[in-house]
């Protein structure tokens, strides 16, 4: 269906099916026609592709998806929108609506039930309350996916993006990092967007890794360390990790000089390479 970027169009398809927009649900929905059709090129929807879609709303992005890609599964969590996307997806035959919570879908099964001998990518505008628990999840679960392009809050594509050991960067920064090599690829106005939301946006992507680019002994550990680590972010690291793994200061100040790392650096200051060093300096001190 064209023009589902249109204003008038969508409230009156959305009239049609009795739709409200849900607050609690991060519902806003994209009218800025230039953005999804470059969602769909930069996220690698191709031939010889699948693609999953997280809360596809009306369907947008989720016919630019269609348009390219082999074949589409999106997952809707709102059973309200099930019968609106009948409607505007009627056109297209590579799409699957999935019902369901992304957060508890199988997807490793999901994956192999509808996409054999294709390569898959994710693509969504997430809401952004689910934004880091849908990417961790994507990423945790090592799935056969080559990148997940998503837009999210402004400010937290550039968390995700910053460079790890730099003062914007967080414990997601090096989660994320670890798995894969984020990018941020353009900003969307709250304009973009009906309603409006209070801030603006951006879409990232991250390019997933066959192998972790932390080489860490336990991975358990290592992240154990970075959650420690950022918790207290304004304490040095001796402090915060010692504090937030129960292990004596004078033990993490040992690993510390061990790994040629300063006694008064903090998370912030730290690369992938000193987490996995320090965690390899704990894990073989439990082991």
């Amino acid at each position: 269906m064209d023009n589902l970027t249109n204003i008038l169009t969508i409230k009156n398809i959305l009239s049609r099916h009795g739709f409200t927009f849900s607050k609690s649900l991060g519902q806003n929905f994209l009218i800025n026609p230039s953005v999804c059709p470059r969602m769909a090129e930069f996220c690698g929807a191709d031939k010889g592709v699948g693609v999953i879609e997280v809360g596809p709303g009306v369907g947008v992005l989720t016919h630019e998806l269609c348009l390219r890609a082999d074949k589409v599964v999106s997952i809707e969590l709102d059973k309200r929108l099930l019968p609106v996307l009948d409607e505007t997806l009627a056109e297209h035959d590579n799409i699957k609506v999935v019902s369901g919570d992304i957060l508890k879908i199988d997807l490793k099964k999901l994956i192999e039930e509808e996409f054999e001998g294709m390569r898959v990518v994710v693509c969504a505008n997430l809401p952004y309350y689910i934004t880091s628990p849908v990417i961790m999840k994507l990423l945790e679960e090592k799935l056969p996916i080559d990148a997940i392009t998503v837009m999210v809050q402004k400010e937290a594509a550039e968390r995700i993006c910053a460079k790890v050991g730099t003062r914007q960067s967080s414990a997601v920064t090096v989660a994320v990092n670890y798995y894969s090599e984020p990018q941020l690829l353009f900003h969307v106005s709250s304009g973009s967007f009906m309603p409006a939301p209070k801030v603006d946006s951006a879409v990232i992507r991250l390019d997933v890794s066959s192998q972790p680019r932390a080489k860490a002994k336990s991975e358990k550990t290592f992240f154990k360390v970075v959650k420690a680590a950022f918790a207290q972010r304004r304490k040095t690291v001796v402090n915060s990790i010692a504090s937030g793994m129960g292990i004596e200061k004078s033990v993490i100040s040992d690993i510390l000089a061990q790994c040629g790392l300063s006694p008064t650096a903090r998370a912030e200051q730290l690369t992938l390479d000193d987490f996995s060093k320090i965690a390899d300096g704990i894990f073989e001190r439990d082991d």
